[in-house]
């Protein structure tokens, strides 16, 4: 068998990987880049640690080098974000609510670092994208399994803030529970904070006092109230049956995955095309930046009607035939 052919393409194709090398270029695949994320809360937190996980997915597969700060109060994080863009960073991940303004003057200021920061406006300039979450999808699925199991046709909600991030899940669990039952009434309460699991455990008490059987836990501490009353419970962004001990109490979880979209903002950025994008698109299902979490135990649990009816629609949501309706206004009990 004749091997010149092969080795003199090999030799070739060394010697073009020298040149490039020599010229200090590397493929896109091939580089890491430096990549900073700021958060507000610790990582933990289940919000900010959906971002923490995904960009720790792309360091796991070599490309990216990570380094982030947590527990940055917003009177502080535009120090630290400017301290970051001076360090070399080459893409920040990060979350502008509160502080959007500012954070836009940053980006301005470095025009040759890509942003993506959590942020409830649009995109801004050439280098500020923005995402939110939105979960809606997952959501109305939970609630065609919410309004199939609920005996009271009464169900509660309990949520940190009345904005639209929030505000769009509770309508589209509502609207998924109507779906198939349209005697479902409904409570809800938002304890104005992210994160104070006593006051949502309370709120959720009082809910199931006037007759809810079913929560939605968008909080910490709805979980244990259920348990703790023997009601039923669905969770919110991460798998609250596996993560918060919900076993037997949490049906199953609408959870956010952030990977696709991290993914996608690393190779933009390691391409040179980068821009200032919403990528609301990337945190719902159809790439993969939403999912239904596995009913573990309630398998065998949940009427099989409903479970046809959640694989039906979600077929239909993947295939951009069935579209979930976002509405951000703040809902009211019902009841």
């Amino acid at each position: 068998m004749n091997w010149t052919p092969n080795r003199r393409s090999f030799n070739a194709m060394l010697a073009s990987m020298a040149g490039a090398t020599a010229l200090g270029l590397r493929p896109a695949s091939a580089e890491t880049i430096k990549v900073a994320g700021i958060y507000t809360q610790p990582i933990q937190q289940k919000w900010d640690a959906r971002l923490h996980e995904g960009l720790e997915a792309a360091k796991a597969k070599g490309d990216i080098e990570y380094v982030f700060s947590e527990k940055v109060a917003n009177t502080d994080y535009i120090r630290v974000l400017r301290e970051y863009c001076e360090s070399g960073v080459k893409l920040v991940v990060g979350e502008a609510f509160g502080i959007s303004k500012e954070a836009r003057k940053v980006a301005d200021e470095y025009p040759d670092i890509a942003f993506l920061m959590g942020d409830p406006f649009k995109p801004h300039g050439n280098n500020f994208s923005v995402f939110d979450n939105y979960i809606h999808e997952p959501c109305y699925l939970m609630g065609i399994i919410a309004g199939s199991m609920t005996e009271n046709n009464r169900l509660g909600m309990v949520g940190g803030y009345p904005i639209g991030e929030v505000n769009r899940l509770f309508h589209a669990f509502i609207n998924g529970a109507r779906s198939v039952n349209p005697d479902i009434e409904y409570k809800v309460t938002f304890i104005g904070s992210w994160y104070d699991p006593p006051k949502a455990k309370e709120a959720a008490f009082a809910q199931i006092e006037a007759g809810a059987d079913i929560m939605y836990a968008e909080r910490a501490g709805v979980v244990d109230a259920a348990r703790e009353k023997g009601v039923l419970a669905f969770g919110n962004v991460n798998d609250m049956n596996k993560e918060e001990n919900g076993t037997d109490v949490v049906v199953t979880s609408a959870l956010w995955h952030m990977e696709a979209a991290i993914a996608h903002a690393i190779d933009l950025v390691k391409a040179g095309e980068f821009k200032a994008e919403d990528y609301k698109e990337w945190t719902m299902m159809a790439k993969g930046g939403a999912s239904l979490a596995p009913y573990y135990e309630f398998e065998d649990k949940i009427p099989p009607d409903a479970k046809a009816k959640v694989e039906e629609i979600k077929e239909q949501i993947l295939a951009g035939d069935f579209v979930v309706e976002i509405n951000d206004n703040e809902p009211k009990s019902s009841y």
